[in-house]
């Protein structure tokens, strides 16, 4: 019986975790055409022994034009579901660690150049660039080649690409599927009055800019197995006057609630390059605090989540049901043996691994021993 909160089991839906670290979708913008490679291998394996109760795999467009960057992996044609099962085949061979994904579009924010090289949007005119889309015809930067306003043509197009990758997503017989709602891609855009100015039923009202967000989750909830989990990711604040705000999340979060959401994941900002975020430790458990205590699905925290006992307290105070990490592991692939061993408690690891548990923490990896 675990100890503490964070390696206690928690159940998503119909899907049960061994413990409450998620593994958050981190762009790795290394695909080759929206196919993943062997890139995705090696790193997703890795994530895939660290201990962690679910991997979530990058931010994945569900379009050749909702790719952050042309380095972005995409679930919207058979070579990339091709490509996205030589990789989980490889990486299931050796870890029964529960995987779900993020499907996205990035809207205004795409045609990206990669993070290494600048991050800054292409011309639709220059090599690696194309036309992008949004709500409304607001660039994301007062530099940036204005997108182009979705028609009802457009709206029913997306709606029919979020079905068929959610659908893909099943074939690969994944775990769960993470709607992208946040960081300033395209359903935050619809729900953020800064980037949404629509005079039709998809603009306005609070009602009226939820609408598409919502349609697109339900057309998700359809085409995915009833069985497996459809969850949201969102940005509580945009962090600067005028924009989206935690009342209207939690108005959000609940209208999810309604149609069969199983968990929400909250985050902030991305949308306004005028933004001032106060960034410190946990800066954004209160978001996921107030959205836990207007609704009664899990909710998961994310932001400078980096020392152990800072992640039981999340959950443990009831802040969050669960705690994500990014940076924090990239930087330290195991993290979660590293929080278990401080805790006493115990994580999954390959057989291959057995023999380098410390002679100090005999049950840390399920009491399973190596004879040398």
């Amino acid at each position: 019986m675990s100890g503490t909160k964070l390696f206690s089991p928690v159940s998503i839906g119909g899907l049960t975790l061994r413990n409450r670290i998620v593994i958050a979708p981190m762009c790795q913008y290394s695909a080759q055409d929206g196919h993943m490679t062997d890139w995705h291998l090696i790193h997703l394996g890795t994530m895939a022994h660290s201990g962690a109760g679910i991997l979530t795999i990058e931010a994945t467009a569900v379009s050749p034009e909702g790719r952050i960057s042309y380095g972005d992996v995409g679930l919207y044609s058979d070579q990339c579901e091709a490509a996205m099962r030589r990789t989980l085949d490889g990486v299931r061979r050796w870890s029964d660690m529960p995987i779900a994904i993020q499907l996205g579009h990035a809207g205004r924010k795409a045609s990206s150049e990669v993070p290494w090289k600048g991050g800054r949007q292409i011309a639709p005119d220059q090599p690696g660039g194309w036309k992008t889309m949004a709500p409304s015809g607001i660039p994301f930067h007062a530099s940036y080649d204005a997108p182009m306003a979705l028609d009802r043509d457009g709206l029913a197009r997306l709606r029919a690409a979020f079905a068929d990758s959610a659908r893909r997503a099943a074939r690969l017989d994944l775990a769960a599927v993470q709607i992208h709602g946040a960081h300033g891609y395209l359903l935050h855009q619809f729900l953020s009055p800064l980037s949404n100015q629509r005079t039709d039923e998809y603009g306005g009202t609070l009602e009226n800019r939820m609408r598409f967000p919502l349609e697109v989750f339900e057309t998700v909830r359809e085409a995915f197995p009833a069985d497996r989990p459809v969850t949201m990711r969102v940005s509580a604040t945009d962090w600067t006057d005028g924009g989206w705000n935690v009342d209207q999340t939690i108005a959000f979060a609940q209208a999810l609630e309604q149609r069969g959401c199983a968990a929400i994941h909250v985050s902030s900002g991305g949308l306004a390059v005028n933004q001032q975020i106060a960034v410190g430790p946990s800066y954004q458990v209160p978001f996921a605090r107030a959205v836990k205590a207007a609704t009664r699905m899990p909710v998961i925290a994310v932001g400078l989540i980096t020392e152990f006992e800072q992640a039981e307290a999340i959950i443990g105070t009831g802040d969050a049901d669960l705690i994500a990490i990014a940076r924090a592991i990239l930087y330290d692939p195991r993290w979660p043996w590293h929080a278990a061993a401080h805790f006493g408690e115990s994580v999954s690891a390959p057989d291959q691994y057995l023999r380098c548990q410390p002679r100090q923490f005999p049950s840390l990896f399920d009491g399973k021993v190596q004879q040398q």
